[in-house]
């Protein structure tokens, strides 16, 4: 039986707050296992904004409703309003998540201000935002944390160190098609990378006809095979005005027989001594803007 680890973001105090619980519902009435990443500081989504300049950013905010599915207040935070605390004003939701049986992990701990900025930013940024989002993880839940799915796909050499640094034995980072072991400067990392293999909802609405009735197609279509997969979803995507088009992902894999996993599942399952060893690479993929995290083409010889 195929797995697909379902990995789900979740960027804002609003998809923290009223997304979680309707996904938690939705995975219960479908008994799968997910890994939620939270973002644990100020919510600056209206940092976003700035993005307007950067080449293919209104191209793809066009496909999808960016109002309806994040709601006017979140995206005046950071510009007109102030930042609310997520790790504090959604605590009981990020219990909550733990309390019906699922993994918890980092994602962030300011979202917009990691993935606009990690790239370029020293080991001592670096650290201290990771290391915030940690202390404030392990307030809430009252223990560390387990994994790490960074924000946006955006991590630098020193992210990666990081996670090596806390003993994590995996995490998921980037976009790629299988497991992996990263590598920085030909030096291997201590934890493997699970890479997200399928596209995400927003990559899709909006390209080749595909529309919020008939993006589920698109997707079950990728995973007919026997390959196992990790998924990515968002609270204030599929925890809202998309959850439909879940709840129809959630029965079609149902349907193919894939058993529906956390990340740590996913990782028990896997042979680490056969995963090849990649070095960290940026790279673009369709339907988002910008680079981001890729695995690297594994050549064959």
């Amino acid at each position: 039986m195929a797995r697909i680890a379902l990995k789900v973001d979740v960027d804002t105090l609003r998809g923290t707050r009223e997304g979680v619980p309707k996904l938690l519902s939705m995975l219960a009435a479908a008994q799968a296992q997910a890994t939620f990443l939270f973002s644990l500081g100020p919510d600056h989504t209206g940092w976003a904004l700035r993005r307007v300049f950067r080449p293919g950013f209104l191209k793809k905010v066009s496909r999808t409703s960016v109002v309806s599915n994040y709601g006017l207040r979140t995206l005046m935070y950071g510009v007109l309003l102030p930042g609310p605390d997520i790790g504090r004003k959604g605590a009981a939701e990020m219990r909550a998540a733990r309390a019906a049986g699922h993994e918890c992990g980092i994602h962030t701990w300011d979202h917009v201000y990691w993935q606009d900025n990690v790239r370029e930013r020293d080991a001592a940024w670096t650290r201290r935002q990771m290391q915030q989002a940690f202390a404030r993880y392990t307030e809430v839940f009252g223990e560390p944390p387990a994994t790490h799915g960074a924000a946006g796909w955006q991590m630098n050499e020193d992210a990666f160190r990081q996670i090596d640094d806390w003993g994590m034995a995996y995490a998921s980072d980037g976009r790629g098609t299988a497991p992996y072991i990263p590598t920085i400067d030909g030096v291997p990392c201590r934890h493997v990378q699970m890479p997200t293999t399928l596209p995400t909802l927003d990559e899709l609405i909006g390209t080749d006809g595909l529309t919020e009735d008939n993006v589920h197609t698109a997707l079950l279509k990728l995973t007919e095979g026997p390959g196992d997969h990790v998924f990515t979803l968002h609270t204030e995507l599929e925890g809202g005005k998309l959850a439909p088009v879940f709840e129809r992902l959630l029965a079609g894999w149902r349907a193919q027989g894939h058993e529906l996993v956390s990340m740590a599942a996913w990782y028990r399952g896997l042979e680490r001594s056969g995963l090849p060893q990649l070095p960290v690479t940026w790279g673009e993929i369709p339907g988002r803007s910008g680079e981001l995290i890729i695995q690297p083409q594994v050549v064959s010889r």
